[in-house]
This record gives structure tokens, sequence and C-alpha cells, in this order.
């Protein structure tokens, strides 16, 4: 197997347009499969694999004929401490704009040349995405997100995906043993904080991306929140704390902002959405609808205890096992709908081959059952009776109306909004 040697096409250029004939940069190798990525400039993600020098050296049109004999060369000239591990030598050439490479691996004297293949620039990272999103127009967008577990990483990446341009994360959290069964982070990120490993998993994605960073509790830094919400195209409500929860929707209200609230229920039985759009209804016009369940999921074993819903008897071991929430399967179908209005939101105005979805989607309040446990027991088995009753496994859509009593669009008109303590 020949090995193969990825170059960044933006690193190329970037040497190129200064002038220099050589620079040293950073190779990693994927141990076992001889597959190297090479670098010019560190990138944003720290890269996975065996690290090992890196030689790039500019040849004119004789010498790039003869690359191999320029890079045994070049090795003999590089210190001794430097040829304690295998070397990578790239040649570049360039010839009326055009840049070709040859790259090299070289081990104590010993030559393979490598099959060149290039990381494409920004502009052609989501060309399989053309025909259906408005690639070049998500680039601008920004997209905050709060809550940063199950629900907001997952949802973070796949917008990555997408081609969004732009992220604000909000969250206070740090990854712990018990979110490693759902969430998106392993166990070698154990520890961090979550704003920057989500931030990373955006970054390999698209490392062209724009990641801010605030790990707050954004209860007591409202002023901070509603500057995100205030720049943001959309917010993305990922949180399982009401206060939270509420705070948000005061600023998304008051500045007449889209928002989506997702979250799963009673174990990920099941989960629900609420789009919040200007002068629609909004999150407290919902939980005053008797179609709204209070019964969360509750992840936290401190917090389980704070509201009751833990007695003080119960041993931790216990108690953790009591909050043990769903699958990560099970909150797959909210996220997977989650991105699908945040698309939606995003592309409204832009032609592109997901706008029928602008016509189908048009319910405030959307309603999602895994199981028949608990709040869904009633419901009939999947695809029984579908027209006659509510199954589980589908997605039912509701027309919410304003509340007349909610207090937070009664004073929206006056640019009011409450201030909600966790």
């Amino acid at each position: 197997m020949e090995p193969i040697v990825y170059i960044y096409q933006d690193h190329l250029q970037d040497f190129w347009n200064s002038g220099q004939s050589q620079c040293f940069g950073a190779a990693f190798e994927w141990k076992g499969e001889q597959v190297y990525h090479v670098y010019i400039k560190y990138p944003q993600v720290a890269p996975t694999g065996y690290s090992m020098p890196c030689l790039f050296r500019v040849v004119d049109t004789d010498d790039y004929g003869k690359a191999e004999d320029v890079a045994l060369s070049v090795y003999a000239s590089m210190p001794e401490e430097a040829k304690r591990v295998p070397v990578v030598i790239v040649c570049i050439h360039v010839e009326d704009t055009k840049v070709s490479s040859r790259a090299f691996i070289v081990d104590d004297g010993r030559i393979i040349e490598a099959v060149v293949k290039y990381v494409p620039r920004k502009s052609e990272l989501y060309t399989r995405s053309k025909g259906l999103l408005a690639v070049g127009a998500l680039e601008s967008k920004k997209v905050l997100i709060v809550g940063l577990g199950s629900g907001g990483a997952p949802i973070a990446v796949e917008l990555a995906k997408a081609g969004v341009g732009h992220f604000i994360l909000m969250d206070f959290d740090r990854i712990e043993l018990h979110n490693i069964a759902r969430h998106i982070c392993g166990v070698n990120e154990l520890g961090r904080l979550k704003v920057n490993a989500v931030k990373d998993a955006i970054l390999l994605k698209n490392p062209y991306a724009q990641v801010e960073t605030y790990d707050i509790d954004m209860n007591k830094q409202l002023d901070i929140l509603e500057k995100c919400v205030a720049e943001s195209d959309l917010t993305i409500v990922a949180t399982d704390e009401y206060a939270s929860r509420y705070n948000i929707n005061a600023r998304l209200v008051k500045l007449g902002k889209v928002g989506l609230f997702g979250r799963a229920v009673t174990r990920a039985e099941g989960g629900d959405i609420l789009r919040v759009r200007p002068g629609g209804p909004c999150y407290a016009c919902l939980t005053g609808n008797p179609i709204y369940h209070q019964n969360d999921e509750i992840t936290d074993v401190r917090r389980a205890r704070e509201l009751g819903v833990i007695p003080a008897y119960v041993s931790d071991e216990d108690a953790h096992a009591m909050v043990q929430v769903g699958l990560s399967t099970d909150i797959a179908p909210i996220n997977n709908m989650m991105v699908k209005l945040a698309l939606n939101e995003l592309s409204r105005g832009i032609e592109c081959g997901i706008s029928s979805l602008i016509e189908e989607l048009t319910y405030d309040y959307y309603i999602w059952a895994n199981r028949r446990d608990f709040q869904f027991a009633n419901w009939a088995p999947f695809n029984r009776n579908p027209n006659r009753h509510l199954t589980i496994l589908r997605w039912y859509g509701v027309k919410l109306k304003k509340d007349s009593e909610c207090l937070e669009c009664s004073f929206w008109g006056y640019g009011r909004s409450y201030h909600y303590v966790a």
C-alpha cells in the first residue's frame, strides 16, 4: 500500500504567497495506516496521530522532475535529532499559477513517494450540499446554541456540516462520565468545558467556521445573553433548566428574534420542539397550555435532589440510576428535526433544494414519542390506526395560539423582559 499525504490547499497558497523557498511544518501519521496529514500552519484543533517533522521546499521545473533526489538531499542536511523519527518532505512547484506537489516519507535514509491528496479550500468543502442547501448563504449565518449536552452538541455539528459559518456556544458545564453514553464527545475529553469540546467538533467538520464560546451561567449574565441573541440569526435552546428557557424566551420576544426550544422528556420516552417567531406564541404561552407536559428529563443528581425528585435517603449510586436517561438513539429524532427546522429558518428567502419544507413545516409545536411508557402510555403502537389515534414513532404538529394572559407577550410592546432565577 502506498502512503497517502493530505495537504491543505490554502496552506500551500499562503506559503507560496509568502515568497519563502522553504519552511518547516508538522506531520501526523495514523499509525499502521500510512496516512499522513501535513500542516504548514498549526490547525485550530489538535490533530490526531503520531507527530513528526515536515519540511516544505519550493523547487524549479528541473528539480521537480528529480524531486526524490532533492528530498534525500534536504533530509541529509537536517539535524540528527530530527531524523530519529520519519520525516515528511514536500516539494512544491508552481507553473502558470498552478501548484503541484510531490511528497516523500524518509526514514533512516530510505525514501518512499506518497500519493498526494488535497483538503480543499472553503469554497469547495461543501460541494455535495449544492443544489440542496444555499451553502454560500449559510456561511454568513450566525447561530446561538445554549446548552451543549446530548441535544445541543450534535445539532451544532450537523449545522456545521450543512455549511453554517458562525456559532456562539453557551454552557458552563464540563464533560463528565455520565455524559459519555449520549454525548458526541468521548472519554478523552472528560473534564473539558463543553463549549470548548464542541467548538473543536465544529472545527473538525468546518475548519473555516467562526466560533465564540461563553462558559457562563447565562441566568447571572443576562446582558451577555441578550447581546448574543440580538446578533444571532437563530437561537437554539437545548438547556433542561426552566429559568434558562424563560430568560432566553424573554429576550427572543423583546428583540423579535427566532428561536427553537427542544427537549427530551421522562427518560427520553419522547420529546417536543417549539418554534418561536416574531408575533407568534412564545415559550411562556406554551407552558400555560394543557398540551405541554412539565416532566422534563433531569439528568443531574444534585439538581434532582434540589427539586425533591430524589429523596435525601437515596444513595448516590441509586440516585444516578434514577436519573439515567434514554438512549442516544432516542434523542436523535428530536435533534434531527431541530436541525431541519433550523435549516428551514436559516434558508428563508433563499432559493434552494429544501425550500419545499418551508411549506410543510408550518407548525409552532412538534411532539414525538419513542415508547408507550408513562406520558405516552395511551398512544397506539407504531402505525396502528394512524388516522384515528396518536401513535409512537411519528411527528405531530400543533398550531398554537398566543396566550392572552402571557406576561411576556403582554409586556413585549414595552420592551420589558423578566429575570427568572434558577
